[in-house]
């Protein structure tokens, strides 16, 4: 099989060390094991008294009940049975796709977005079309468009919400439409659910509760701020459960029990990380739009409550170039926009430290006068 590097991984790999400002992250500012180890406010005993049971073998396969009964606490109406543990969100995405997909195959994808919701299926032997996100539209889809694109055949519609790296959110209304044009041809839908806006969250709906052909990919690495443990699950009906089974047998076998018990001591507590992580997506978004208000070169539609954003630039140079030149120059990391395939912008993880977010946002303001 012939697949194309994953651009923002692929830069990421080479780069990430290199820097002194990293506001190019996805996740919402990692947490500390001091920090995890406090959610439970008795320093973490509840972890290790379980841990310390435990016998370091390859552990539950799929992940252990707790674990199950944890994410199916995140949904309204989801078997734990067809909840498999994965190697992050990426494992879980891999896995459905190769689940779902046979050479020949139909397939729609958001465009642009997370590479690997499109490059697998293509790999896999698809014909892969584009629903453009636009950003004229504030980066959102037109629903025509998706009517326009289906057809009879189509098998899979996959979507990244909210999205990487845009930050935007689908309406609930118009997810329910998405739902209704995949259900007119029997297509699956599979959401990428990674990214769970922390603001307006009662009108956020996730594709595992309103559709029984829906495959929902997700994992603790970003809205959790646990990237260390590498888990992930997949949400879908019995029969694409059954078949994920069998390449997670191939592809990871588990996800061993040090960090099985970690995920599900992390959501046990989410609460206490999402109250925290949405003060940080609230300051920190605030201080990204009073620099935006100040800064000529640069522009944004605002995220959605989530920890990634697009910044769109206005310069003469190649977006790659000009990050590089920021990187060696100023210490500041960025992903270029091109990276996905968005020239002329970067990626900005605006969910860092307070200090790192300043210092980078001031250091690309300084590079940025360049142009001026």
């Amino acid at each position: 099989m012939k697949i194309r590097t994953i651009g923002v991984e692929e830069y990421l790999n080479v780069w990430e060390k290199k820097a002194t400002w990293d506001i190019a992250q996805s996740t919402i500012s990692s947490l500390t094991m001091g920090e995890i180890l406090h959610l439970d406010e008795r320093a973490g005993s509840t972890f290790y008294d379980q841990l310390d049971k435990e016998k370091m073998n390859y552990g539950w396969i799929e992940g252990s009940p707790d674990f199950k009964a944890e994410v199916a606490g995140l949904y309204r109406n989801v078997d734990p049975d067809c909840i498999l543990q994965t190697n992050g969100c990426t494992g879980a995405n891999l896995n459905a796709l190769m689940s779902l997909i046979e050479p020949g195959d139909h397939v729609i994808a958001e465009f642009p977005t997370y590479q690997p919701l499109y490059d697998i299926p293509r790999a896999l032997g698809a014909h892969v079309d584009y629903w453009h996100i636009r950003e004229e539209a504030g980066w959102t889809p037109d629903i025509d468009e998706l009517k326009h694109l289906v057809r009879k055949d189509t098998k899979l519609i996959c979507i990244n919400n909210a999205s990487n790296p845009l930050g935007t959110v689908i309406p609930a209304d118009m997810l329910r439409e998405i739902v209704e044009i995949a259900a007119s041809v029997g297509a699956y839908l599979l959401s990428d659910e990674v990214y769970l806006p922390l603001e307006d969250t009662e009108s956020f709906e996730s594709v595992a509760d309103l559709y029984d052909k829906g495959v929902v990919t997700n994992s603790i690495s970003k809205t959790y701020s646990v990237p260390a443990a590498r888990i992930g699950w997949t949400v879908s009906n019995k029969d694409v459960a059954d078949r994920i089974r069998t390449y997670r047998d191939y592809t990871m076998i588990c996800g061993g029990v040090f960090n099985d018990a970690l995920a599900t001591y992390v959501l046990r507590n989410k609460d206490k990380v999402l109250d925290r992580n949405r003060a940080i997506i609230l300051k920190n978004r605030a201080i990204v739009q009073e620099w935006i208000d100040a800064e000529p070169r640069a522009s944004w539609v605002p995220p959605k409550g989530v920890s990634v954003s697009y910044l769109r630039f206005d310069i003469p140079v190649d977006d790659e170039d000009f990050c590089l030149k920021l990187l060696a120059e100023e210490g500041v990391l960025l992903v270029p926009g091109s990276r996905f395939e968005l020239p002329k912008g970067a990626r900005l993880g605006y969910c860092a430290s307070e200090d790192t977010l300043r210092g980078g946002l001031q250091r690309l303001s300084r590079a940025l006068r360049q142009f001026d």
